[in-house]
Order: C-alpha cells, then structure tokens, then sequence
C-alpha cells in the first residue's frame, strides 16, 4: 500500500504552521471586501441563470395555405342601428360573405356606448320581398298620413297602429306603395276607424318629417313600425316599444298580416293592446324594433382578406348622405385570445411583446353629422406580422399576432361603410429559448472565488509590501 508520506507529496494545498503567519488590519479588510464581491456576484451569475435567455430571428411565415385569420372585436356605432348593421367579410379574388351572424352578437346602445336590454337578434335581410305587380291601377289613398303634430294623438286613440315610414326616391318604397294603399283601403273597409277603431294604417315622409324618423330611428327605407296602444309607452330611458315588419309587401301578405294583429283584440275592447304571443305564423315576419339608433357589434370571423361593417338589406333603401359610420373600438385583435397568463408569460420573455397586439384599442373615429362629413367611409389599413415563441426543443408556447394601423377618411358616392383593409406579412418573427447549462453555472461560481481570491490576494500582497518598504524608509532617516 502507498504510504501517507508518499500520498502527502501530491498535496496541492501544502499548510503553513499558524505560528509562521502574521495577520494585518489591511489583510482583514481585503477578506471582508472580497467575500462582499464573492456573494454579489455569485447572486448576479444566479440571477443569470435562473432568467430566461432567448434568440430572435425573422423567417418566412410557414402557415398553412387556406387558413383564414381569426380577428376579435368589439366596436360601437352610435349612429347605426343593429337592424341593419351587416358584418361582411371579403377578398382579393372576389369571395364574399355578407351578413355574418353565427358568430357575431348586436346590442343596441345608448348615446353613452352602454347597452339597452338583450342581445339584438336580427333575421335575415337578404330574402326576396314579394310585391305586387306593377300595373296602372287605381288604388287611391288608404292610408293616413301623419307628421310629428298628430302622431302621437293617433298612436293612442287606435289599439294597433302600423305606419309606413318611407322616401318618395327610394326605389322600394315606390313598389311598396300601391299595394300599401290597397291593403290600407281593404282593412279600412273591413275596420271602420271610426266604429271599429281598433287598426288604422298610417304613413311618414320621412323626407319632409326628419325629426319624426330620427325619433323613430329610422334608418332604411321602407320601415313598416307596429305601434300598440300601452307599449308605445317611453320606458326609463327614454325609447319607444314597437315592433318591426319584414314580411313579403303585396296587397294580400299584407291584409293577412294586419288581420292575425287584430285576432286577440275584440271588437269594442278598451284595454291594451298585448301581443297575441301563441301565434308563431307571424313570428317570422316581425320582431322587436330596435330601441335605438346606435349599436355595439361584438364577435370574431375567419377572414381571407377585408372586414367591412356596413348597412345592408336586400328590400330596403338607405340614404348615404345621412349614413354615419362613426365608431368606437373597445377591442380588436387578430389571432386566438391571449388570456392575461399568457400576456404576463410572454411580457416575462419579451419585454416589447404584445405592445401593438391590440393597437386600435381604445380609439374613436367621428364624423359629424354636417354636409362636409356626408358620405364618408372610414377605411382602417393594417399590416399583421405573426410572432412565435418557441421552446429549445422548438415546441410552440406563444403565437400572436401584431399589427400596425392607418387610418383615413374616404368621401363616397356610395353608402358610408367601415372598412379594415389587411394585409399579411410573407415572414414571421421566431423567438428562441436558450437555455442555460448547469455546468456552466457551476464553472462561473467557481471562476469567480478563484478570481476574486487571487486578485484579493494578489492587492494584499501589494498593499503590504508597499507598507514595509514605507517603514524602512521612516526607519533610515532617523538614524
């Protein structure tokens, strides 16, 4: 066996006997330094390896061919009511969707953007409308024409009131009116106003009585109202009750309709007039009028190219010059929902991510409503670049997507929309993890006691020497 005189011999950490050692007050005081700067940086070189380091580097975008981008939002139009209100999407190559429900809610709003009552649910307004042919017959005037002296006086002294609100250029007024006048003709005919008095038909120039409509939030043209006696009644915030009809517009469908209004109300009856709600033929052809003229639109859609919110209905006209696309965003996003956990893990690893996710938050796009704001699209351009953040084993942990956004205000002949132009960029930003070793923490922590040991050592030495020699010479001058 090797003897312990023998194993003694490689020892690199050879002893001094404590006796042959001297200790200084500047020794101390280098020690006390040096261990100082050994536990700071030890904490700086922990604090190093416990924080996420990562590479950044700009790729071509690899999605997958045909996937249509997924944008949230949450906008308010105060000056667009939910019963036109269409969410269209469209593209370069001519694909477009019109009217977009499945995925989208409607509320209408107040002046101050908050919602009155449930969710908006409006029907199609695509469907063909039936009319009467055309013909040169003579229907006469049937119907009463009412202004804003006598429409309230009516509204009360008849149980159902149904007024055509329309505009003598509107092209479907036009072919609403004939039969109008014949179904008005044949319901008075068979309901005396004056002895019966329970139905009356009336109608609204909206051209010539505009405060009348704008009370009435009457924004596309034919609008026929339901007014019943009792619910026309302003509730607490100021907004009428009433429903609105859809059907189809010949003489009969009409005639058929305003009789299935009267069937619950008995002839001479003085009370209210309530809804018969256990007859569903009617149901399809009219809902609840909108409270409002404003709306709040809320929702996601897979686009392939632009956005477009806009007034839209297949059997009704709509004036541009009046039409205000003024809006509010609350929100709008591309991509899947970032949860707040996931916003605070991605501001952990990219302290600038996430900073244009939702840039159009918060902003307001008015026009008044003057002859020099009329007819104005207000046209929204993005560039959305996807950023991606993966793991050292390149598994996917963040995707999101951010956008830049200008904005302009476009004069047109054509209807006033609100249009979001985007565009994708071809590359994609790609944040890497990299991770740091163990043994590479352990090699710093040990670089840096051996360092600052030797350099501390190294300063003693000096300091000391330097001490010495300072002695000799006060020595050699006093002898």
């Amino acid at each position: 066996m090797m003897s312990s005189s023998k194993l003694k011999s490689v020892d690199f950490y050879r002893k001094i006997p404590r006796d042959l050692t001297e200790a200084s007050l500047s020794g101390a005081g280098l020690s006390i330094v040096a261990a100082l700067a050994m536990v700071f940086l030890f904490g700086m070189e922990l604090s190093s390896y416990l924080s996420l380091s990562t590479s950044t580097s700009v790729v071509v975008d690899k999605s997958p061919d045909g996937e249509f981008l997924r944008i949230e939002f949450n906008m308010s139009f105060p000056a667009l009511s939910c019963e036109f209100a269409s969410v269209d999407v469209s593209d370069a190559l001519g694909t477009n969707r019109l009217n977009i429900t499945k995925t989208v809610r409607k509320f209408s709003i107040d002046s101050h953007l908050r919602p009155i009552g449930p969710e908006y649910l409006s029907g199609s307004t695509t469907n063909l409308v039936k009319h009467d042919d055309d013909g040169e017959e003579d229907y006469g005037e049937g119907s009463l024409a009412l202004n804003g002296q006598n429409f309230e006086r009516v509204v009360h002294e008849h149980d159902i009131l149904v007024v055509n609100f329309y505009a003598p250029w509107c092209y479907w007024s036009k072919r609403l009116k004939p039969s109008w006048e014949k179904a008005a003709n044949i319901i008075r005919e068979r309901h005396d106003p004056e002895a019966d008095g329970r139905i009356l038909l009336g109608k609204v120039d909206c051209t010539e009585q505009v405060d009348l409509c704008r009370k009435h939030h009457i924004q596309g043209y034919p609008s026929i109202r339901v007014f019943r006696k009792g619910t026309d009644l302003k509730d607490d915030q100021g907004h009428h009750e009433h429903e609105s009809y859809y059907g189809d517009r010949d003489t009969e469908s009409l005639v058929k309709f305003f009789e299935s209004q009267l069937a619950s109300i008995p002839l001479g009856n003085q009370h209210l007039a309530i809804e018969n709600k256990s007859d569903n033929k009617t149901q399809n052809v009219k809902r609840p009028a909108p409270p409002s003229g404003g709306c709040r639109i809320e929702g996601f859609v897979r686009v392939p190219g632009n956005l477009v919110i806009s007034a839209h209905s297949g059997s009704h006209s709509f004036d541009a010059s009046k039409m205000n696309m003024s809006h509010f965003i609350t929100h709008f996003s591309f991509g899947k929902t970032l949860t707040p956990r996931i916003m605070s893990d991605m501001k952990r690893i990219m302290p600038y991510l996430g900073a244009s996710h939702d840039r159009l938050s918060g902003q307001s796009y008015i026009t008044k409503d003057e002859a020099s704001d009329a007819n104005v699209t207000i046209e929204h351009y993005l560039q959305v670049v996807k950023s991606e953040v993966r793991t050292s084993n390149q598994r996917t942990l963040i995707e999101e997507h951010e956008y830049t956004a200008h904005s302009n205000l476009v004069h047109s002949p054509n209807i006033p929309v609100a249009k979001f132009h985007f565009e994708l960029s071809p590359m994609q930003v790609l944040i890497t993890e990299n991770p740091r070793s163990f043994s590479h923490f352990i090699t710093s922590v040990c670089a840096i006691i051996g360092g600052v040991f030797t350099v501390a050592g190294i300063l003693d030495s000096i300091l000391h020497n330097t001490m010495r020699m300072v002695k000799k010479v006060e020595l050699g001058k006093n002898f």
